[in-house]
């Protein structure tokens, strides 16, 4: 193994050297791909593909529609096709269509050559399929769910969904859902740590900025939904009455989980749209983005605003008038850092020189719909207002102005700017005009005449209605617009595929851009860049047809290759400063073999085949575990040269590596859920029927201090490791013994001290917060014995000490978190006994 970089003699040579390390080869090596080009298109045009499904059942719901008592389609399959309509344009095509997007996009306008963790988003990229294959087949089926998109308890419950209709959506959408997750710390870490050197937070392009922030939106958003379909999957699989208000739990916590994320689900879909547009506007216009740092600050602002508005889709579910304000006030509120974004759009069309191509008639089109859809938006947050429009079609046509406004325009606007970049294929628009004028009237067509059916009294979610009711008309003419889009869409699919077979070739850069994804050969090289550049100016104002030549000859950072190793660079976050060397994995079939196994433990739990659960579970892990080999060092390297006369320290060597600062944020998340969980019990307390219960529990002190201290004695001992470094052996033993005191006495304590938790929500309560502090504790002692094993084989030294630290990380978080676990029962049963609500 050598520290010096490979010296090649002319850039043929070097893309054949750079080519031979980061190509993904043929046949089923495919299946194993983890570059970020590849992933990118897979998680795009299967996107896309769930896309054009939601389309043809939105057709399936306008014919049903177009008449009254229509004889279509029943009231059942009805509710099926409405179910998976909302589900697979909210879950399955939107998110995972910007993820696709950032995953393809990100390393190129950073000067990366990859994602921090490409198994990572391959891995999701398999449950994302996956799980969405799972839902879709239970349509072709006849066993789709059937409750709506939102699974509103208790409709969703067992007695009044008694099949798998409603496990098909929580198995299912939660199995999706790894995929956002990965997504997300993928995101974050990347934009943080894998930049070009120089590209400091105040000089990344603004396209970083967006999708930084919603990935930090989808670590904080995505976890109260999965903690709510774990609960109900508990309460209509083992009896846990969660959301049963006969035994002490309330259908209005199920409404509180999911809006938790739905309300910041809007936004996180709109906002990777507004950075198209950020990015696209001022190519288009011919000078920079105005107001960089203050739309910077509105879409924070928009983030943090963002949380605090989920009640607005309960606002006629009893909530107390104080809150209603409340809340009222902040849905109005979020409208100002929107409309600061486009008031910096239009203003940068206006200091420069617009070109009207056909990317810009998707920019227009976004301006007039989504304009539309905010306004009505400001309309419903206002409470008087929405109690008369509540569930009505006036709400429908609100949330597809936003969403279509929002979303699907800037999306195809990004569609006909990137396809070069994809494809190497320059734009020949012969039907890219039409298409777009078809969606944009067929649209207005059909959702805004649903304001009118909205206002007229229409009741959202029907599958039929009067014939005396004043709607048919507006009904009829709404499908007739929908199928004039419909055609439209079909319209724009074959004119992109004609251009991405029959356009024109170009050399590079040919809107004239500003980033340096345009600073690549196109299609783009699986190392994307022969070297990396240094960045001494904003990113999104850079000169691509100088710098991509440089970096062809090698004239940059890592222009070399070195030990076969798949280098970029991680730098400081703040500043770009070049801090590490980070080496990532090769291509592997690990990840479609740890997603199918994570598959077939969601559908042993769909089936009831409860005992294979556990076993897939095992394997889940196993399989992970297998992914370690591949990482890390055996021998201290010292600093590497990385061009330019500098130097940086192996990844594993670094102080603040890229796998570290991902443990940080899985516990954010985790942490999330775990807040979510505890909300969820206070909440049943404050406010479910039924309380206090009948049988509170014993105490178990004595359970309760093993535990505790079991898990000081983990965490101590896993600060001890870090410190011993090759030494850690006995202090990891210790810390392993700790954890296994900490599962006796959670178990003890879940044996001797809870009542039956189906019996009442509370006990339900204290038994899912026990299991929370059990199952990291499990996780804990594997941790735990991993150092051990990785202190034996060599992966261990004094400056190698990653494995300790994100071990360490681990179990301070589970002796916080599992401290509140047992001390909660006794908390929960003295406030139930003392402070219970009448």
């Amino acid at each position: 193994m050598s520290n010096e970089p490979e010296r090649h003699p002319n850039a043929i040579h070097r893309h054949r050297a750079l080519d031979a390390i980061w190509a993904t080869g043929p046949g089923l090596q495919r299946l194993a791909a983890v570059n970020h080009n590849v992933i990118g298109k897979r998680f795009m045009l299967t996107a896309l593909v769930f896309f054009f499904i939601g389309g043809v059942l939105a057709m399936l719901i306008r014919t049903q529609l177009a008449s009254a008592q229509s004889p279509f389609l029943d009231p059942g399959v009805y509710a099926q096709v409405f179910t998976m309509h909302g589900t697979i344009m909210m879950f399955l095509f939107a998110i995972p269509f910007f993820e696709g997007m950032a995953i393809y996009l990100l390393p190129k306008m950073l000067g990366a050559r990859d994602l921090a963790f490409p198994r990572m988003s391959a891995y999701g990229f398999w449950c994302y399929l996956f799980g969405g294959g799972i839902v879709v087949a239970a349509l072709v089926g006849g066993v789709a769910p059937d409750s709506g998109w939102f699974m509103y308890t208790p409709l969703s419950s067992r007695l009044y969904t008694p099949g798998i209709n409603a496990d098909v959506w929580l198995l299912g959408i939660t199995f999706v859902e790894i995929s956002a997750m990965t997504a997300a710390v993928e995101i974050l870490v990347t934009v943080l740590k894998l930049r070009a050197p120089g590209m400091s937070l105040d000089r990344m392009p603004i396209f970083a900025w967006y999708m930084l922030v919603v990935a930090g939106m989808m670590l904080i958003g995505f976890p109260p939904l999965i903690l709510g379909s774990i609960l109900l999957e508990a309460e209509r699989a083992f009896g846990l009455p969660f959301f049963d208000p006969t035994r002490g739990g309330d259908p209005l916590l199920w409404q509180h989980l999911f809006w938790l994320f739905g309300h910041p689900e809007v936004y996180i879909i709109f906002l990777p749209a507004a950075g198209v547009l950020s990015t696209l506007v001022p190519v288009f216009a011919g000078t920079p983005l105005a107001g960089y740092r203050v739309v910077v600050a509105a879409i924070v602002s928009m983030a943090f605003l963002s949380f605090g508005l989920w009640v607005h889709h309960m606002y006629a579910a009893g909530i107390p008038h104080v809150a209603l304000s409340f809340f009222s006030a902040a849905s109005a509120l979020v409208a100002v850092p929107t409309a600061v974004q486009i008031f910096a759009w239009l203003g940068t069309l206006a200091h420069g020189r617009p070109r009207f191509s056909v990317p810009m008639l998707h920019v227009f089109g976004f301006f007039t719909v989504f304009v539309i859809g905010g306004l009505t938006g400001v309309m419903l947050a206002m409470v008087p207002f929405d109690w008369q429009a509540h569930d009505t079609h006036f709400v429908v046509a609100h949330l597809h102005y936003v969403l279509v406004g929002g979303f699907v325009f800037p999306m195809m606007a990004a569609a006909y700017y990137w396809l070069p970049h994809l494809t190497g294929r320059q734009p020949v628009h012969h039907l890219s005009k039409i298409a777009f004028w078809m969606v944009f009237a067929g649209f207005n067509l059909t959702f805004f005449l649903m304001h009118l059916t909205g206002l007229r009294g229409m009741p959202r979610r029907v599958h039929s209605y009067p014939a005396d009711a004043g709607w048919e008309a507006l009904n009829y003419l709404s499908s007739v617009g929908s199928f004039v889009m419909a055609m439209g869409f079909a319209l724009v699919a074959l004119d992109l595929l004609l251009i991405a077979r029959f356009g024109r070739a170009f050399r590079r850069n040919p809107w004239k851009a500003g980033t340096l994804e345009w600073a690549m050969p196109t299609p783009p090289t699986a190392y994307g860049f022969a070297a990396l550049p240094a960045i001494d100016r904003r990113a999104d104002t850079l000169d691509p047809d100088r710098i991509g030549p440089e970096l062809a000859a090698g004239r940059g950072y890592l222009g070399g290759t070195r030990n076969g190793w798949m280098e970029t660079l991680g730098v400081d976050m703040a500043t770009g400063r070049p801090d590490q060397v980070v080496v990532l994995p090769r291509p592997t079939h690990l990840p479609l073999a740890t997603a199918l196994a994570t598959g077939g433990f969601f559908l042993a739990l769909l089936f009831k085949v409860y005992w294979a659960a556990p076993l897939f579970a095992a394997v889940v892990l196993a399989l992970f575990l297998r992914w370690t080999p591949q990482t890390g060092l055996t021998a201290d390297l010292g600093p590497l040269p990385i061009g330019r006369g500098e130097e940086a320290p192996h990844h594993a060597e670094a102080e603040a590596p890229p796998s570290q600062w991902a443990m940080v944020f899985t516990l954010a998340a985790d942490g999330t859920l775990y807040v979510s969980l505890l909300f969820g019990a206070f909440f049943l307390w404050l406010s479910a029927p039924n309380w206090p219960p009948e049988q509170l529990g014993g105490t178990a002190y004595p359970a309760q201090a093993l535990g505790m201290l079991g898990l000081l004695l983990a965490a101590g001992m896993g600060r001890r490791a870090v410190r011993k470094a090759a030494g850690a052996v006995p202090a990891l033993t210790a810390g392993a013994l700790g954890y296994a005191a900490a599962l006796a006495g959670i178990a003890w304590m879940a044996w001797t001290a809870l009542p039956d938790p189906t019996a009442h929500a509370a006990a339900a309560s204290m038994a899912a917060v026990l299991a929370y502090a059990g199952l990291h504790a499990g996780i804990g002692l594997v941790l735990a014995l991993y150092g051990i094993h990785r202190v034996r084989r060599g992966f261990v030294s004094p400056r190698r000490t990653l494995d300790l630290r994100i071990g360490r990380l681990w179990h301070d978080y589970t002796a916080v978190a599992g401290g509140v676990a047992l001390a909660f029962p006794s908390l929960l049963a003295t406030l139930a006994r003392h402070g219970a609500v009448p």
